[in-house]
């Protein structure tokens, strides 16, 4: 009997995909290409590899370009009804398993799981077997297939009854939430989320930590992880990329407009991040806020560089999250600046040139998340930075591990702990502050995005049977 399996010997699968189309005025369509970890992983295994990219249309454009057939070698999107899209990432993915993973949750009144939930929770098991049944189709046999991170747990389980001869492989680049948290769940819910994880034959993790809450979880309500292996892979910054792209002229540009906001011979506490809840902007304005009142001596001395971009809009609790951050950094600015001094100066338009050009410029950087599965800003500034910085950062940061030995550790909840790092990070000697840097650039690019993506590939395929 011929054989129906696909071509391809290496699949990645992911929500979001390396291209994303606009429908033009004239009714044509535009692509737009996307960059990340994952466009560096596949690129590096070359274009004979016989490699498939398996993502979601997310936009109406990206469903026109399904709908008339255009799209790129090496590349199949998914027309998902925007509605069960909209349940499975928006309603599930992101309100629900986000949430659970970074211990988000107002528990006097949230989570609720209702008959909503249940209704949205079918949508995302549909949004799940799409990706399974279009793997399944496009996989060579003995494939490899890479699925990434909490939109698609329930992946791994269903590819492997309908190929399981395939080598199938799970990245979450989320924490893993505690067993004792996981289990606010409802119980067939969590088990059908850990035994789809279990599908695979491989699983990956950003850290020990994040891997341990795992397995401990699977130990909890499945009775442990069976045959699957669990690793670890800490995805490092992109050192060459953004070397080469953060002296670019329009990084430069956007430096100058910076001083100019800035002001000549002032210090920078740098930070940048989405405004998603879990990176925890507004305690760190408080912080500021914190060291203007603590330390009067750096009023007009230094300047909070915040850059928030706006995350998941379409969700109330972001909206009136990036609300707050804004009034916040209004309320500073009004209480303590002076004619020639603007104590934060807040961005909210995302522009990555004008990201870099903060990292160059920042004398601290600021990395407080509640919770993170690894932070790359964290990696990111010391390797840009132009005279090396100082980094304070959560502990509650995957970075953490990684970086924790160079940086001054806060707890993210402790507002006066953190003003007080601040201030400490202000201070510190320049030949200390640049031993440090040093070591952190290079603890950052330990295991740049290819390589990051190639030792999960290896380790899948390499993987005794």
């Amino acid at each position: 009997m011929a054989s129906t399996h696909g071509a391809h010997q290496v699949l990645v699968a992911s929500n979001r995909g390396p291209v994303s189309y606009e429908v033009q005025e004239d009714g044509s369509l535009a692509a737009k290409r996307g960059g990340g970890g994952l466009v560096s992983g596949l690129s590096a295994i070359g274009p004979d590899a016989g490699a498939l990219w398996v993502c979601s249309a997310l936009s109406d454009g990206d469903r026109e370009a399904v709908r008339q057939g255009v799209g790129e070698e090496g590349v199949r999107m998914l027309a998902v009804p925007a509605d069960v899209h909209a349940d499975a990432y928006n309603g599930i993915a992101n309100s629900v398993l986000w949430f659970v993973h970074h211990m988000l949750y107002q528990t006097p009144l949230e989570p609720v799981f209702d008959a909503e939930f249940r209704r949205q929770w079918a949508s995302y098991e549909t949004y799940n077997r799409a990706f399974a049944e279009a793997l399944a189709e496009e996989a060579a046999e003995g494939a490899a297939v890479l699925v990434q991170d909490y939109h698609l747990t329930l992946v791994p389980g269903m590819l492997r009854e309908l190929r399981p001869d395939l080598r199938i492989g799970h990245f979450s680049h989320t924490p893993w939430a505690p067993a004792d948290y996981f289990r606010m769940l409802p119980d067939d819910i969590a088990e059908q989320v850990l035994r789809g994880m279990l599908g695979a034959d491989r699983l990956g993790f950003l850290t020990r930590r994040w891997a341990d809450a795992f397995t401990a979880c699977c130990t909890e309500l499945v009775g442990g992880p069976g045959n699957t292996e669990v690793g670890v892979h800490g995805l490092g910054a992109d050192a060459d990329f953004l070397r080469r792209r953060s002296h670019e002229a329009d990084v430069d540009e956007r430096m100058a407009a910076l001083r100019e906001e800035i002001g000549a011979g002032r210090k920078t506490i740098v930070r940048v991040d989405r405004t998603e809840l879990s990176k925890n902007i507004v305690r760190g304005l408080l912080a500021y806020r914190q060291l203007l009142d603590d330390h009067p001596e750096w009023r007009e001395r230094v300047v909070h560089v915040a850059f928030a971009y706006p995350s998941r809009q379409d969700l109330a609790v972001y909206r009136d999250y990036t609300a707050e951050v804004q009034r916040l950094a209004e309320e500073i600015n009004s209480r303590y600046g002076t004619p020639g001094w603007t104590p934060v100066v807040l961005h909210v338009k995302d522009d990555f040139a004008r990201s870099l050009a903060a990292y160059r410029l920042a004398d601290v950087a600021l990395v407080n998340p509640i919770r993170d599965g690894m932070n790359l800003v964290a990696k990111e500034v010391p390797v840009v930075s132009d005279d090396g910085c100082v980094l304070v950062l959560s502990r509650e940061a995957g970075a953490h591990a990684e970086l924790g030995e160079d940086a001054i550790t806060v707890n993210p909840y402790d507002v006066i702990g953190t003003a007080e790092a601040l201030h400490t990070a202000l201070t510190l000697p320049a030949e200390e502050r640049a031993e440090h840097s040093k070591r952190l650039a290079a603890a950052a690019t330990a295991l740049p995005p290819a390589q990051w993506f190639l030792d999960q590939l290896n380790a899948l395929v390499d993987q005794p049977s």
